[in-house]
């Protein structure tokens, strides 16, 4: 069994050599060829993890004094496995930025007419910002007087319940409480 399982190490350590080699030349190349190097990695990523399955049934197949070796092999190259996976991002990230950069025509220097564009487009960003600022203000104004309408009505309410209830010198008791005395002309 032990056999079986150094044929699967041997197929992993070629696999997962070729696949160090393939992703570092990922954002080396051109972008067709990237897409189909992108692609076989994937591919031989799957191989890898498939590999490392068939290694891990044959660890629960060895017997219990030799087994604890060979946990230590599987978690080493299920850390190298996670390591290229990785890589494997980072060269995917880095070939990303480079499509887009592609995409957008952006080669890393503007011209003259790309940089009077971003003025304005800033400028008129800023002009918007004034005038959401200034509409804001108006709102916030605006709900200060309903809430102080409200106020007003929910006292001239209670001051008639009360007059009506209680008689003329009791409501105006009651409103004196409810108002300074700056603020009634009565």
């Amino acid at each position: 069994m032990s056999s079986d399982f150094e044929g699967y190490e041997q197929d992993y350590s070629v696999l997962s050599a070729d696949i160090t080699g393939r992703i570092s030349r990922i954002p080396k190349l051109a972008a067709d060829e990237k897409k189909q190097m992108v692609a076989h990695v994937e591919k031989q990523l799957e191989e890898a993890k498939e590999l490392l399955e068939q290694m891990d049934l044959e660890v629960r197949e060895i017997p219990a004094p030799s087994r604890a070796m060979y946990g230590n092999r599987m978690r080493s190259y299920k850390q190298e496995l996670s390591k290229l996976e990785v890589d494997f991002k980072r060269s995917r990230i880095a070939y990303s930025d480079e499509v887009r950069n592609e995409l957008l025509g952006d080669d890393g220097t503007s011209s003259e007419s790309q940089l009077i564009k971003l003025q304005e487009e800033r400028a008129h960003l800023l002009d918007n910002t004034e005038k959401l600022e200034r509409s804001s203000r108006r709102l916030e104004a605006g709900y200060q007087i309903a809430v102080e309408t409200a106020r007003t009505s929910l006292r001239s309410c209670a001051w008639s319940r009360q007059f009506l209830f209680c008689g003329l010198p009791q409501a105006f008791t009651f409103l004196k409480s409810c108002f300074p005395l700056h603020t009634l002309c009565i």
